[in-house]
């Protein structure tokens, strides 16, 4: 079973390999975004000039990299976050080939836990 977490890092990392990006790279990647909170995630920008992947947590790090002078594209692992809620919100849980409902009638998979907290 996948979580939240393993559906963002495989739209990451496709978007990491659509650009180019070296298998040895994007595993590096890979394994630093696992080692980050799930909400830590969501303020992060990888940012790579083809040979590198850098994070950036601020708008400081993203302009100091652009001041180099070298062409970077960067993913903004917050957009990517809010792609996947969205995918993910028309799909039920199923465990086995059964829909996993909560009391009440309610799912309780991550992504469902996650809007709640965020609406309260």
């Amino acid at each position: 079973m996948y979580g939240f977490r393993d559906i963002l890092v495989l739209k990451i990392v496709k978007r990491l390999l659509d650009a180019g990006i070296s298998l040895q790279n994007i595993r590096t990647a890979v394994t630093h975004l696992r080692s980050r909170g799930v909400t830590e995630l969501e303020s992060i920008t990888l940012m790579s000039d083809g040979a590198s992947i850098y994070e950036c947590a601020s708008a400081d790090e993203i302009v100091d990299l652009l001041q180099g002078g070298q062409g970077v594209f960067g993913i903004a692992v917050g957009k990517v976050w809010h792609e996947v809620e969205g995918s993910l919100a028309t799909l039920q849980g199923e465990i086995n080939g059964e829909i996993v409902h909560a009391a009440g009638g309610e799912s309780n998979d991550e992504l469902s836990l996650r809007r709640k907290a965020k609406g309260a």
